[in-house]
């Protein structure tokens, strides 16, 4: 057929062949080109309506595999690559710093300070310092870091609630890239329950900074949460390190089939109506939920090693709420492997774009404690406890505070979250700039020559 259409054409003058192939043939084309655009486009919906399911469970898988492996960070929205320079401020370079750390008199020392719930302060500051991402030139900078250990040490007594309130706001003060961004590039710690309400007059001058904290909720106690999620990150309790070094720990895990209890509680009632309910529950199911009366101060003080041998005694760890919404206990139960069973309705979990907790944990309604709870604990079959089991080890590595070189640790964990707040440009209301893009103070005064200290909202 070709072969005689071609030697037509080469029969028929320039022009003939020129007429005769656009007038029909042209039309013709563009008919079928309509019916074959047409036909692609209904073809390609059939096809996609078709997959679409398979396509789907096949992403969710993907994302699971990807979940069970911490190493990697998602990829979508923060690239391959951590980028990130951070400026730790030193005690000795703004009065009152020092203060923040080791309290009025400088008696409070970091090895006092890295225990209890305050530890992260500490340990989060002292692996920075060495940390591959700090950098020594604020002018580099892209985040700066404000070491306080002040939870430890208004609890030991050297700052008072006054003096940590007038301290900061002293420090601050003294800050230039804190008053050039309105402190959006400043990191905060506090780590304990209270949170940021620790500094009283954290809502008038840090609440555009970064804080870092377990805690995700206390408008319960106050009239505002001090944590937005758009902003602030969710670490990991501080995990007593005996049970979270590599190799021999304070306690090792006990088989599922030795242990003793379906569950236990280990803490102090505080008045709290979720922890008494356990505790009543205890009472009447002595063979299922143990809740020792358990005495953390005095000659009758539980020791480390045997608060964790009662923790290991059972195969869920209940953790409900207390002061505020978090609890230790819900790390804790990783380290000795337990399923963690959290009773608190407004916990925030830290590092929730890369762990599915729901593979991991159980979530109860602190408002059905009661025997349908260990009734349903109860039906789980062992098979099931230990594949969750399975997944914790996976992911517990992103709850211990190592360094950031380490491929998964909760400060490599706190690094990428730190990423996804670095911004290239930061202004205040206090910063204007000019044509030439000089930043400038409300006396048109340049960035390098502002005065210290400089007034504050």
């Amino acid at each position: 057929m070709s072969s005689t259409s071609n030697t037509k054409s080469k029969a028929m003058p320039p022009h003939h062949y020129h007429h005769h192939h656009q007038v029909p043939c042209t039309r013709t084309h563009q008919i079928a080109a309509l019916l074959l655009v047409v036909g692609t486009f209904f073809f390609t919906r059939l096809f996609d309506r078709s997959f679409a399911p398979c396509t789907t469970t096949t992403l969710l898988r993907a994302s699971q595999n990807q979940f069970f492996g911490p190493h990697a960070w998602p990829e979508q929205g923060y690239g391959s690559q951590l980028s990130l320079k951070i400026y730790v401020y030193d005690a000795a370079e703004i009065d009152g710093l020092n203060q923040l750390m080791y309290g009025r008199d400088g008696k409070i020392t970091e090895e006092a300070c890295l225990k209890g719930q305050w530890g992260t302060q500490v340990k989060i500051h002292k692996l920075l310092l060495t940390s591959r991402y700090r950098t020594r030139k604020k002018e580099d900078a892209d985040l700066f870091f404000v070491p306080s250990y002040v939870k430890c040490a208004r609890m030991m007594g050297g700052l008072n609630d006054k003096e940590i309130n007038q301290t900061y706001v002293k420090v601050i003060s003294q800050m230039p890239y804190f008053r050039l961004s309105g402190g959006r590039n400043h990191i905060f710690v506090f780590p304990s329950g209270a949170g940021a309400h620790l500094f009283k007059s954290w809502a008038t001058f840090i609440n555009r900074s970064i804080i870092l904290t377990p805690e995700g909720d206390r408008t319960d106690k106050r009239d505002t949460s001090a944590f937005n999620t758009w902003k602030d990150i969710i670490i990991p309790g501080n995990v007593d390190d005996g049970m979270t070094k590599d190799g021999t720990t304070v306690v090792r895990p006990l088989p599922i089939s030795k242990r003793k209890y379906l569950a236990n509680y280990l803490g102090r009632a505080q008045g709290k109506a979720g922890r008494l309910q356990l505790i009543e529950l205890a009472r009447q199911f002595p063979e299922k939920l143990e809740c020792p009366d358990l005495k953390f101060s005095g000659p009758d003080k539980l020791g480390r090693k045997e608060y964790f041998e009662h923790l290991r005694n059972a195969k869920f760890c209940l953790a409900p709420r207390g002061e505020s919404s978090w609890t230790l206990r819900f790390y804790e139960s990783f380290f000795v492997e337990c399923v963690p069973v959290i009773l608190s309705d407004e916990t925030e979990l830290p590092f929730q774009n890369v762990v599915d907790y729901s593979q991991v944990s159980i979530k109860w309604p602190s408002s059905r404690i009661g025997p349908q709870l260990l009734q349903y604990l109860e039906s789980i079959p062992d098979k099931e406890i230990e594949a969750i089991l399975a997944r914790s080890r996976q992911i517990r590595c992103l709850f211990v505070y190592a360094a950031d070189s380490e491929p998964c640790s909760a400060m490599r964990g706190i690094m990428w979250e730190l990423q996804r707040k670095v911004r290239r440009f930061h202004h205040s209301a206090e910063t204007f700039w000019l044509h030439n893009g000089s930043i400038v103070n409300r006396n048109l005064v340049e960035f390098p020559k502002w005065e210290l200290p400089m007034p504050l909202p």
